[in-house]
């Protein structure tokens, strides 16, 4: 176990670029296979690592997986961070695609999230990835980086979700989700409530998470009808809009020939969440997705509660939800249970969803098909 940080986290070592090309998606979603006792899971950390003083939180992550049966395996990328990434991007990208690559590695969980994934990218061998059978990733904040590119390059599906030190940190019903997700057969249909309180502020000196704040799903333009009542279904796709926003205009992010192939027919859920940006930032970011032609045949956008958010002067997120999402006429529901502000449900990425909505409570159903 090494815990240096004396790396350039530019180097360069043996990984090209590969050139990105049409994806030739299959007729149907695909979706791993449920998880069964023994598999062997990867922990490796393709963004940002675990540095010495929070050792801890690998161990903690390895010990719940066993106790859960399955066999942990650990990268080296978990035990070391600087400069915001773990191991510099091609180590990052090479140790993240031997995973994909091995066929006995049946899920890969990072610790976390982090800041550059996306350089890693071009890094990868996607046309060998497409060759081989899906295999389950889950987290959220910028591994949705990696779960987004991996649905959109693939047509196979994965989870964003709680991340490896969450699902080892908390075991409450909302969390613990991810495992009914994970263990699901094709065809299964699985529903998720909104939790009755959240977690206010992050606290990794301990165990489980102190749930100290009242959830609420509001349905935009309709907070003060406790009558309004909201039932869509499509496709779910999404993940954190700080990092997504980045991929917008890339070859990673085929967004619109995506949506004609899956969302034609059953119409697209978005879920989003964000972290770090203001009222300000989320309009811009959600304006050029828009203008990108992402939320065609869109049946509804779901908003996860926004961590580190500060409006702009007296401009409020629910304006910029106004202004990108009124004139399409898409029904908006905001503070839900998804990303950065615990605790989370799992959404799958290419999975058919149901979502119910009214007098502030809400359920998602996702069935894998």
């Amino acid at each position: 176990m090494s815990t240096s940080s004396s790396f350039n986290p530019n180097n360069a070592t043996s990984i090209s670029s590969q050139p990105a090309q049409r994806v030739p998606y299959p007729a149907a979603i695909t979706f791993p296979a449920p998880l069964q006792p023994g598999d062997r899971i990867a922990l490796t950390a393709p963004s940002s690592g675990v540095r010495a003083d929070l050792h801890q939180l690998v161990y903690r992550m390895r010990d719940y997986l066993i106790e859960l049966g399955y066999e942990p395996v650990i990268g080296d990328s978990m035990w070391t961070n600087y400069k915001c990434v773990s191991l510099p991007k091609a180590e990052r990208a090479a140790e993240l695609e031997r995973y994909l690559l091995d066929e006995e590695i049946k899920a890969i969980v990072p610790p976390w999230g982090g800041e550059f994934l996306m350089e890693l990218l071009p890094l990868l061998n996607w046309e060998r990835i497409r060759q081989l059978p899906p295999k389950w990733i889950l987290g959220f904040s910028d591994i949705s980086t990696l779960t987004f590119a991996y649905t959109l390059q693939t047509g196979y599906g994965s989870a964003h979700g709680p991340s490896g030190v969450d699902i080892a940190q908390s075991k409450d019903e909302t969390t613990s989700r991810w495992h009914d997700l994970l263990t699901a057969t094709s065809g299964q249909s699985i529903e998720q409530s909104s939790s009755a309180m959240y977690q206010s502020k992050a606290d990794y000196s301990r165990a489980g998470f102190t749930l100290d704040a009242p959830t609420r799903w509001e349905w935009l333009g309709h907070e003060q009808q406790s009558e309004a009542e909201l039932t869509v279904s499509g496709r779910l796709i999404g993940g954190c809009l700080d990092v997504l926003a980045a991929l917008v205009g890339t070859p990673w992010a085929q967004v619109t020939d995506f949506i004609q192939q899956y969302g034609e027919q059953d119409g697209m859920i978005w879920y989003l969440e964000s972290c770090e940006l203001n009222a300000g930032a989320i309009y811009r970011h959600l304006w050029q997705m828009r203008q990108a032609g992402w939320f065609q045949h869109t049946h509804a956008v779901l908003i996860g509660r926004p961590a580190g958010y500060k409006p702009l002067q007296e401009f409020e997120l629910i304006d910029a939800l106004h202004m990108v999402f009124d004139e399409l006429n898409i029904p908006v529901v905001y503070g839900v249970d998804i990303g950065h502000i615990p605790p989370q449900i799992t959404m799958i990425n290419g999975a058919l969803a149901k979502v119910h909505v009214q007098n502030g409570s809400g359920t998602v159903t996702q069935t894998l098909a």
